[in-house]
């Protein structure tokens, strides 16, 4: 008969096996929202990229044209925040939060009235929990990318700083590099600034320096052309960080089911350990048994 260590390992080995079977399910779902979210981002970056680069040059020949533009003294600041509504993602969250809240206390350091605008349960539950200053919460995303979505934080963010509530908006969210790499960064949104441009080649250069005829008008050009770029680039944000996110929570339950494989191979040979020094001890006591009859 196995003896009560056999029967404990036993018991962990069919724990951990169906931990595995649940971190293997949740990779799988992963991958699939992380294949439809990139293809979605691989397919938009285009549009976008070529949207910046026409308004960056633009600004770059702009007399004023837009109140987008204005550079104001930094008396309020907004910070939109990117997280994950769920966690099991490894230091996905952290690694977002960790710098974020760098940035809002040095802001807070300079005396600029900082607020936070979060989308993603982790970051509004871990700021409003600190008594930071929230000025919006957008809990309910769940890791999907919407134009509506995008719409409803670039409209509040443009209302906010053309109303005068903020003088500065900056974005904190993860930009997908790679499968394995998330890098959080800290971007400028509002204003636009004209030298933000980054001429890669001779082409770029010579487009940049393009002098422009404006029909009907730098004002109507602008009123138009920048609410559009600033919602694509907000849902292009949500777009990078909803599928880094999937791809940290992929590569997190991917590792936490090597683990579980790893584990059940040693507790196996553990027990296999066990169970054989049970047996050798019941044959030596036998032929003790016999040895004295």
């Amino acid at each position: 008969m196995p003896g009560a260590g056999v029967k404990i390992l036993n018991k962990r080995i069919r724990s951990v096996n169906s931990t595995k079977q649940i971190t293997k399910a949740m990779k799988m779902v992963a991958a699939a929202k992380l294949n439809r979210s990139q293809g979605k981002m691989l397919a938009a970056r285009p549009y976008s990229q070529k949207l910046t680069k026409l308004v960056e040059h633009l600004s770059g020949s702009a007399d004023g044209g837009s109140p987008l533009f204005e550079v104001r003294e930094v008396k309020r600041r907004l910070f939109v925040v990117v997280t994950s509504d769920k966690g099991l993602c490894g230091s996905y969250n952290m690694n977002l939060i960790k710098l974020a809240q760098k940035a809002i206390d040095a802001s807070v350091a300079e005396g600029v009235e900082t607020e936070i605008l979060s989308v993603g349960k982790k970051a509004g539950d871990y700021f409003a929990k600190r008594d930071y200053t929230m000025f919006e919460r957008h809990d309910d995303y769940n890791g999907e990318a919407t134009a509506q979505r995008g719409q409803q934080v670039g409209g509040a963010v443009v209302d906010t700083f053309l109303a005068g509530t903020f003088d500065e908006v900056r974005l904190v969210y993860a930009q997908f590099v790679s499968m394995m790499t998330q890098q959080p960064v800290d971007q400028l949104v509002l204003p636009i600034a004209p030298d933000s441009v980054e001429k890669a080649d001779d082409e770029d250069e010579e487009v940049a320096n393009l002098d422009y005829i404006w029909e009907p008008g730098q004002a109507e050009l602008f009123e138009v052309l920048l609410p559009l770029y600033l919602r694509n680039r907000v849902f292009m944000t949500l777009m990078e960080a909803f599928t880094s996110e999937h791809a940290a929570r992929m590569t997190s339950m991917t590792a936490a089911t090597d683990n579980a494989g790893e584990l059940i191979d040693a507790l196996t040979l553990q027990r296999n350990r066990e169970r054989q020094a049970a047996i050798t001890a019941e044959l030596l006591d036998i032929v003790g048994g016999a040895n004295a009859l």
